[in-house]
């Protein structure tokens, strides 16, 4: 009974803690490559999450990038055309790939 009254007391005391003063988050440009079929990454992508996923995802192979835009039309549900899954692809194997096919 005691820890139980102890974890509600540090949750409640964390709840409520309050910081004095403004807080600013800082903004981060991330350097964009305006490449061929950037428009249907524009269009698709970021709609949902910052151009940051693609950077922290470094350079890949295509089999990878396509992987990754079935990842996003198939098990999270992203409304992409066949067409523009394909111009994504490219986009991101051209601009962001390592040079290899898997």
């Amino acid at each position: 009974m005691k820890k139980i009254i102890v974890l509600l007391t540090a949750g409640f005391t964390f709840a409520s803690a309050q910081v004095k003063g403004d807080i600013e988050v800082p903004y981060i440009a991330f350097p964009i490559k305006m490449g061929k079929h950037f428009d249907a990454v524009q269009a698709n992508c970021l709609t949902c999450h910052s151009f940051g996923y693609v950077l922290n995802q470094g350079q890949q192979s295509k089999a990878f990038w396509q992987e990754k835009v079935h990842k996003m039309v198939h098990a999270f549900k992203a409304p992409i055309s066949e067409q523009d899954q394909k111009y994504i692809v490219e986009y991101l194997y051209s601009e962001y790939g390592n040079g290899k096919l898997k």
